[in-house]
């Protein structure tokens, strides 16, 4: 029960002057002239109106302690994220002096000229390159050695100050520092790192030693990388890969400093675990690989042809069925380049003939001239019958030598392809070769549909092929991205690998677990632990081995 005088009591009426709607809803209704002097009675009034101004200001009060506590909360983290932050800051500091440190300390060891730079320009020459279109960042500093016992003072510096260490060994003052250490008789050399395998062979030929070295990845790899990445390139199909027994034994530095050579020079050894090949395909994470032992191969002579296809599976399927004759140990390569490459090729302008456009096959075969005769009569009986239409010999040495080199440069003419401002990503993986077919043809559709443009280039006896994929800006770049993931995924679906031959880095990481599973890496990532505890040597590649 409300009384009117109650209602009309100053206090009330001081609030209802902020509620003037509330406030003419309860007023008294006006007195008649003949009740004036009637007293006024108590009167039951309905409340409703003002419970609801109640109820809202109650809500308004809740809301408002929400959004105090939301504010609390936001707050809060926000103060954890400070603490982070300065947590994080005071160790990039850290890091930053301990980094001066071992520059200065390393300026010590190597006082003679440009032995150690940190020029802007150097270090990001050195940790970034034009054909990558992955997260890169310039390193500190770079030191160029130019022994076994220069690159163990490196190690021993950042070892002292947890400084990651990255091996370059195509670029560093290593590179093309040819021993000539060999021996004819046994079929091997020792090198440098830093040898490319092009000038071992040329020097082998100036010196007319009728031996080769075969492992042929692409222009300017050094023995130090394709150790690193387990590489492979064109006579793969005839002499395998680094993976194979090609590199008779290493020199490695190890994270603590100590110096191993991982066996003997005999050609073959069964003691105990082959620790030759735990560094090959370990891209630089457990060691720095200073020296190696190559076997090589005698020359042998060869001959280069081509043969055209209606499509990549006919051309496939005749590779297939060549490699499975008594003729195959005498293919020495036979790769796949596309329709688009071959146009890329003649628009190139370094043939000195153009070729049709069609999905195209090149062999080399070797032998002696009586073998290589036999050959190619029964490769070309077999191309004919998977619908090849056209089977010619390169007519001259120089053209045959003209036809491989652009194989070779298959990157660069696909860049020129493209047009002024043209970029091309190039990536790689590897099937059964029952499978490149569909992979290939796939492949081509998704690009297709993408609006990209590309070329394709293959090792087809080993089921390994490359997609150079072209892109003019960053919108396009995410597209290819997107469709090197797919192709990557397609590969792996069809129990291939996502890298036949270029390796992991940082670029294909994300893969690894579902190609071979988690304990698998975890195996990896034991041995990484036990042979780098501190982490030092390059970490975050190969695989997901750093510690995080």
């Amino acid at each position: 029960m409300v009384s009117w005088k109650f209602l009309q009591s100053s206090f009330v009426q001081g609030i209802l002057t902020y509620i003037p709607s509330l406030r003419k809803s309860i007023e008294p209704p006006a007195k008649k002239v003949e009740d004036a002097e009637t007293p006024t009675p108590v009167v039951d009034v309905a409340v409703e109106p003002w419970k609801e101004e109640v109820d809202r200001w109650k809500q308004l009060a809740d809301k408002t302690a929400a959004e105090r506590d939301k504010l609390r909360h936001e707050a809060g983290q926000l103060h954890t994220e400070m603490q982070r932050l300065v947590q994080d800051l005071a160790q990039v500091r850290t890091e930053a002096e301990e980094n001066w440190k071992a520059i200065a300390e390393l300026r010590d060891a190597f006082p003679y000229k440009n032995a150690v730079s940190t020029d802007p320009n150097v270090v990001e020459q050195y940790g970034s390159s034009p054909n990558s279109y992955h997260p890169a960042s310039p390193h500190s500093v770079v030191v160029h050695v130019h022994s076994t016992e220069d690159v163990v003072k490196v190690v021993d510096i950042a070892r002292k100050y947890r400084v990651p260490v990255v091996a370059y060994s195509g670029a560093t003052s290593l590179e093309g520092h040819f021993s000539g250490v060999h021996s004819e008789a046994d079929g091997d050399l020792i090198c440098q790192a830093g040898a490319r395998w092009e000038d071992i062979n040329q020097a082998l030929k100036d010196k007319d030693i009728p031996l080769f070295f075969p492992i042929d990845p692409g222009p300017g790899a050094t023995i130090g990388g394709m150790i690193g990445t387990g590489c492979s390139g064109t006579n793969a199909v005839r002499y395998g890969t680094a993976r194979g027994e090609w590199f008779l034994n290493v020199t490695v530095v190890l994270p603590n400093g100590k110096v191993i050579k991982t066996r003997r020079r005999a050609r073959k050894s069964s003691t105990g675990f082959d620790t030759t090949k735990l560094f090959i395909g370990a891209e630089g994470t457990l060691g720095i690989v200073t020296e190696a032992t190559l076997r090589l191969a005698p020359v042998v002579p060869t001959k280069v042809a081509m043969a055209q296809f209606p499509d990549v599976e006919h051309a496939v399927s005749a590779v297939q069925e060549i490699l499975n004759t008594p003729n195959g140990p005498h293919i020495q390569c036979v790769e796949l380049l596309d329709d688009h490459m071959m146009a890329a090729i003649n628009d190139a302008g370094l043939v000195s003939k153009t070729y049709p456009v069609r999905d195209t096959l090149f062999f080399k075969l070797q032998g002696t001239p009586a073998g290589i005769k036999e050959t190619a009569s029964a490769v070309q009986a077999i191309v004919k019958k998977h619908g090849s239409q056209q089977f010619q010999f390169a007519s001259t040495d120089q053209e045959a030598a003209e036809l491989w080199e652009n194989r070779k440069y298959a990157l660069t003419s696909t860049i020129t392809s493209g047009g002024e401002g043209a970029r091309v990503w190039t990536t790689d993986v590897c099937v059964p070769v029952s499978k490149l077919p569909q992979l290939v043809y796939e492949t081509k559709q998704d690009l297709k549909e993408c609006g990209l443009r590309s070329t394709i280039v293959g090792h087809v006896g080993d089921g390994n092929f490359h997609a150079l994929i072209i892109f003019n800006n960053d919108e396009e770049l995410k597209t290819v991205s997107g469709a090197v993931h797919r192709l990557v995924h397609r590969a792996i679906a069809l129990d291939g690998t996502c890298t036949g031959e270029h390796g992991i880095g940082v670029g294909k990481k994300e893969y690894l677990t579902d190609e071979l599973g988690e304990d698998t890496i975890e195996l990896m990532r034991t041995v990484k632990r036990a042979v780098d505890p501190l982490n030092i040597m390059n970490p975050t590649k190969a695989s997901t081995l750093h510690f995080s």
